[in-house]
């Protein structure tokens, strides 16, 4: 049977890190390890496992997203690594799905993701009351109807949920521990990956349900790495990323993102830009497509804010 390893991010959220360990222990293939790459100094108090969990220090003043994900891997013992965010509880044939396509295809898996409201975790939860709240995310396309399926657009890398064989993850560098803070380091591995020649490949199956936390979309409370991720990509590939978020920091006037030039913080965010870009309990996820929209609705034909 294939091995798998199991990589989560973590700082703060206790709750929903113990919600994956749950999800986890319930799965029709168990995982061989749990490794939590913890980014803060205490360490998590975990209910009892029948695998291993071993967190591992990565704190830092920066979110070290890519290096904490490398480190990871480096210390996994699997022959295929999962990648779940905090946030994201496995559903019981998660691990054995992405077992059984890693072992047919050499590929960036991407499972399949549904939101959930505010609420949904209280309690014993279970995966039917999950299956009647959840919500598919808006700007992410669906599963192939079966099996897997070559995904062309390495911009459609989300890094919430997904495996990769170690020795294909370790061949081609992880991420680039350059990034730090929120945004871009997923999109520069999607493109790492795909520029190596290894397939990134849309699966049925490998669900995860995300549960609710308070979010902005686009990210005004990260607006400086942002930006300063967004330029050490055009910087390594020669255009810029991230460019619906950037797109609606112009618009709100936080930034001048004018081409050729170093992208200009105007001013900081403001409580106006939080409530604009909040997620409400009721709303499984934030979108930027939603807040664009309503920005762009604004505008007079002259390009002017209305009044």
């Amino acid at each position: 049977m294939t091995s798998v390893s199991v990589v989560t991010l973590a700082k703060g959220r206790a709750d929903h890190l113990v919600n994956v360990v749950r999800g986890l222990m319930r799965q029709t293939q168990l995982p061989d390890e749990l490794i939590v790459a913890s980014m803060q100094d205490e360490p998590y108090v975990l209910p009892d496992a029948p695998f291993p969990i071993r967190q591992m220090n990565v704190a830092s003043d920066m979110l070290p997203l890519a290096a904490a994900r490398n480190a990871a891997a480096q210390a996994s013992i699997g022959d295929v690594i999962v990648f779940l965010d905090i946030d994201c509880i496995p559903t019981p044939t998660l691990i054995a799905d992405y077992a059984g396509f890693s072992s047919e295809v050499d590929a960036l898996l991407m499972g399949e993701v549904m939101y959930l409201p505010g609420g949904a975790t209280c309690g014993d939860w279970t995966y039917d009351s999950f299956a009647k709240v959840a919500e598919k995310h808006s700007d992410r396309r669906g599963p192939p109807p079966e099996g897997w399926e070559i995904c062309s657009d390495y911009r459609c890398f989300w890094s919430l949920n997904f495996a990769m064989r170690r020795s294909t993850f370790l061949t081609v560098g992880g991420f680039d521990e350059r990034y730090f803070g929120y945004g871009g380091e997923d999109t520069d591995f999607g493109k790492t990956v795909s520029a190596a020649g290894v397939s990134i490949a849309w699966i049925k199956g490998g669900l995860a349900y995300h549960q609710y936390h308070p979010h902005h979309m686009p990210p005004v409370h990260h607006v400086h790495s942002v930006v300063r991720n967004a330029q050490l990509f055009e910087e390594k590939w020669g255009y810029r990323t991230m460019g619906h978020w950037l797109h609606a920091f112009r618009l709100m006037g936080i930034i001048d993102d004018t081409p050729g030039l170093p992208i200009r913080i105007l001013r900081e965010a403001t409580d106006d830009d939080y409530m604009l870009t909040g997620q409400q309990s009721h709303q499984p996820y934030a979108n930027t497509a939603r807040v664009i929209r309503q920005l762009e609705a604004a505008l007079t034909p002259q390009g002017s804010i209305a009044a």
